[in-house]
């Protein structure tokens, strides 16, 4: 089983940027890697994924151009860089592994096996 943890988050001003890493160990299959939000009464939603051997990227429509996911070459940290934040990017940020080749372009959480703890990013003045 895979252990994820996810230092970081804070606060940024609209307009900001913001880098969040998430850090993978233990062992297992990884075929997939996502960065989920969720906020208070509201679904997860899914923001972006990045296949295991990172040549594949997918972004959701709210994120696009705005974010960008990455993972580093020994394929422990997963990297979600955020850009012209908005004020309601603001909740609690979640990296995500799907174990068991589930994931298949659409954003269901049902399909990642392992969650980070989340973290909570603030967007505001």
């Amino acid at each position: 089983q895979v252990q994820l943890v996810e230092p970081g988050g804070g606060l940024v001003r609209p307009g900001g940027a913001l880098n969040l890493t998430c850090t993978a160990s233990g062992s297992g299959d990884v075929f997939a890697i996502g960065w989920f939000r969720q906020a208070p009464g509201t679904e997860r939603e899914g923001l972006a994924v990045i296949s295991s051997s990172a040549d594949s990227t997918h972004y959701a429509d709210s994120v696009n151009g705005r974010f960008t996911i990455s993972r580093d070459s020994v394929r422990t940290k997963i990297y979600l860089q955020m850009s012209s934040l908005r004020p309601e990017d603001t909740t609690v940020y979640y990296c995500a592994i799907d174990q068991a080749g589930l994931y298949d372009t659409v954003f269901n959480p049902a399909d990642f096996d392992s969650w980070g703890q989340g973290t909570q990013v603030t967007v505001s003045l």
